[in-house]
């Protein structure tokens, strides 16, 4: 049965109350989304024996989220996903200075980016599918960025196992914008376990090599014959540990692919062979950071026992290119007075019934 529930999640440190919405389809699959950063803490998935369990990273306790803990767990990202460098970028001839969360660069929107707002949420249920549209005002000047951006997010559930994540955005004066979703997939629902045995393939022949402090140099380099190449499937922990200048920056994949193609299309799938869970990631971005989970610390335990250890969950963050405000070879990010920003990505979720080997 499809529905929707609403309760109670949690307070946070301002006294603000917290909802819960639980977003169930026909087979049972559940999407559970709070109104804090717009996060997804749990999403559930099918086996191959067809038993649902938790595919995504999260908190045991509520106040966790709440917290700078850096890991932006399940957020929503914005307004621009990824690094800025130096924190600051030029805009017809004004320098814009923006806040400075990780080394000299803006990371993911500064410390109260999107991730940290309370967002108004309105559910929607129809025959069809569960949906939650969700929307904020981000006032002009806000962590250092210009015009006052109003930003609708919608959730759906569908019956096909399907989780769909639509953008929208007006801004009243010339900005720039680049939204994301940040969840942390672990496909064995076994969040003690690490994700190198996770199948991946990208669709991207390039990719952007990063400096020291992760930032692109502005190079576009072919991924054939590098361990960056996942043009075919092939196991996260393959080349994660290969003796190579990008990977030792990043202590694995912290990278942004150059998708091929244009429009709504297949930019990545993922295998987990143990269970046979499935999922295929379909966007209109341009590029998607695919992040193997180097940095999680172990500091917080996970909803399946254990520590957040590192690698026991990725991240595919579609996206536009990381730094580019700063970078005029980048598809543009520029959103102006009258134009609408809109963008789309789909997590579709399915069984392979072929054994591991």
């Amino acid at each position: 049965m499809r529905t929707i529930q609403i309760s109670d999640f949690g307070i946070t440190k301002n006294g603000d109350e917290i909802k819960k919405y639980t977003l169930i389809n026909k087979n049972g699959m559940q999407a559970e989304i709070i109104n804090y950063g717009g996060i997804v803490t749990s999403l559930t998935a099918p086996d191959r024996n067809g038993k649902y369990e938790d595919v995504v990273l999260g908190f045991t306790k509520p106040e966790n989220y709440f917290n700078d803990n850096g890991y932006f767990f399940g957020a929503l990202i914005g307004r621009y996903a990824n690094r800025i460098a130096h924190a600051e970028f030029s805009l017809e001839g004004e320098v814009f200075t923006v806040d400075k969360n990780d080394n000299s660069n803006c990371l993911h929107g500064g410390r109260n980016g999107f991730h940290t707002q309370i967002w108004n949420v309105e559910p929607i249920e129809n025959n069809e599918f569960s949906a939650l549209k969700l929307t904020h005002t981000s006032e002009d000047g806000e962590s250092g960025f210009p015009g006052k951006l109003l930003v609708t997010v919608i959730y759906t559930l569908t019956d096909d196992d399907t989780l769909e994540i639509f953008y929208e955005a007006t801004t009243d004066k010339t900005t720039v914008i680049n939204l994301t979703h940040h969840s942390y997939f672990n496909l064995s629902g076994d969040f003690t376990k690490t994700i190198v045995d996770h199948e991946v393939q990208i669709n991207a022949d390039q990719f952007l090599p990063i400096n020291d402090v992760s930032v692109p140099t502005g190079e576009k380099r072919m991924v054939k014959e590098t361990p960056f190449d996942f043009t075919t499937f092939k196991k996260i922990g393959k080349d994660i540990d290969e003796k190579d200048a990008q990977l030792e920056k990043a202590n694995g994949y912290d990278h942004n692919w150059i998708l091929n193609g244009e429009g709504l299309r297949t930019i990545a799938k993922v295998y987990h062979s143990k269970t046979g869970r499935a999922m295929e990631v379909i966007s209109d971005q341009p590029g998607v950071q695919f992040y193997s989970g180097n940095f999680l610390d172990g500091k917080y335990e996970t909803k399946t026992g254990g520590k957040n250890a590192s690698r026991t969950g990725f991240c595919l963050e579609t996206q536009h290119y990381p730094d580019t405000p700063n970078q005029s070879s980048f598809p543009s990010t520029e959103l102006k007075p009258g134009e609408k920003y809109q963008s789309q990505t789909i997590y579709k979720f399915s069984v392979r019934n072929d054994e591991e080997d």
